[in-house]
């Protein structure tokens, strides 16, 4: 059969709009409108059988009942749900009411075309409201990951969800003051609430003093409400690339971090004046570098970074030791590869298993070694992501294989410890065109 005998048997079927005419020979040609496909069928199908050529109102149509020449009001909708929101990409999404879905596929049916035959309703008007979208707003279409969401639910006169995408922010931060953790660090006693069962019924936490949290500010506290404040967003979450110990600076080059604000009404801040208004609030506590809009994959590469860190100790004995027994010892731990069972101080938290970690190099000295012997020193380490060196040097009570304390034969603690640098292995995240990859 040819298309124009499938047309006639389409349009046999009852008043049927240009457009609903067309889809189901969406395949057919190219660079026309459902709608222009119908009419021009209905066009060749008059002349054809020289009958007189006539077009019912869209408002008649039983299979799409009218939708179809509401277009341009679903796009206005859809301009007026997202006006104040910021953003570059967009994509539509529509909800099709039962009925409309049925009608499509009785008007297959009934005209002996396959099921999948041309496009569905649904399909037709995403793109053709998307189209209408783009043009009101200056904004271009994306249909993996766009910044906002239009929802148009057919069932509801003029409902119009928006679904505004989170947008993100990298940057490096350094940690320039001890006894600041990372994030918010809910106390464990009374759970985050601030309160405890007295006898008197509830009472501030003793723990934690009612504040619910063990420590009183955080990177976190520090960083993410001034990049929420300047993309107006909902909420901002804090992603970093691992995380240094509570008592540990961060310093130098700073560990990469990415912030992700939720509903953003902005997404284009001046990454310059956020970093100078962030490390300004900070007050030396803590700095942001590098500052820059990056992507959601981004979150993921951070958060899974496979990363090599440098760390800067001060390291205490409990007996003196002579300068050159430890640099025996560091170089037989230079470039070695140890095994470490879960250390005591986080075994409650994590899960107990042996690990092995490289030491990719290793040095130091004592410090005021003025007869060639001293109960300090300073030491330097660069070593794999995940090595715990606080129990390299201590060695856990036998926990780590081999240790500076067990290499010395005498007991050794990490009194101060700075981490110097965060490094990927393979990411390259000091190029700003990868953040936006």
């Amino acid at each position: 059969m040819t298309v124009l005998e499938d047309a006639r048997r389409v349009a046999a079927g009852g008043p049927v709009c240009d457009a609903c005419l067309g889809r189901p020979f969406a395949d057919r040609s190219f660079g026309l409108t459902n709608a222009e496909r119908g009419k021009a069928l209905r066009v060749a199908a008059a002349l054809a059988d020289d009958e007189p050529y006539e077009s019912p109102d869209p408002a008649d149509c039983w299979v799409c009942e009218g939708f179809v020449a509401e277009f341009d009001d679903w796009a206005e909708r859809v301009a007026e749900a997202v006006d104040g929101v910021e953003f570059g990409t967009y994509q539509v999404g529509t909800r099709v009411p039962p009925l409309v879905e049925e009608n499509e596929r009785l008007l297959r049916e009934e005209a002996g075309l396959p099921e999948d035959a041309g496009e569905t309703f649904k399909s037709e008007f995403n793109r053709e409201v998307g189209k209408r979208v783009g043009r009101l707003t200056g904004t271009d279409v994306d249909f993996e990951r766009p910044d906002v969401l239009a929802l148009l639910n057919l069932e509801r006169e003029g409902d119009v969800e928006v679904q505004v995408n989170p947008a993100f922010v990298y940057g490096r931060y350094r940690k320039l003051k001890r006894d600041i953790p990372q994030t918010e660090w809910p106390c464990r006693e009374c759970g985050g609430s601030g309160k405890q069962l007295g006898d008197d019924g509830e009472e501030p936490c003793d723990y934690c003093d009612g504040s619910g949290y063990l420590y009183d500010e955080s990177v976190e506290e520090l960083v993410a409400p001034h990049v929420r404040e300047a993309m107006d967003g909902a909420d901002a979450v804090f992603h970093g690339a691992g995380r240094e110990d509570v008592d540990a600076r961060m310093l130098e080059a700073g560990r990469p971090f990415v912030a992700e604000v939720k509903e953003p009404g902005r997404r284009s801040p001046d990454a310059a004046e956020l970093e100078a208004r962030i490390n300004e609030a900070a007050d030396g506590k803590v700095e942001v570098t590098d500052l820059a809009l990056a992507t959601h994959e981004m979150v993921e590469r951070v958060k899974e970074l496979d990363a090599s860190k440098t760390y800067r100790m001060d390291v205490a004995f409990d007996e003196p030791v002579a300068a050159a027994a430890l640099a025996e010892a560091l170089a037989e731990l230079d470039g070695t590869t140890v095994e470490q069972y879960t250390p005591e101080r986080v075994d409650h938290r994590r899960a107990s298993v042996t690990r092995t970690r490289e030491v990719y190099d290793i040095e130091g000295s004592l410090d005021d070694a003025a007869d060639g012997t001293a109960t300090r020193a300073t030491l330097e380490l660069h070593g794999e992501g995940g090595l715990y060196v606080k129990e390299l040097v201590s060695g856990d009570g036998g926990r780590t294989e081999p240790s500076l304390a067990g290499l010395l034969g005498v007991d050794a603690e990490v009194t101060a410890l700075d981490v110097v640098d965060v490094r990927g292995e393979d990411e390259p995240f000091d190029d700003p065109e990868y953040l936006r990859e």
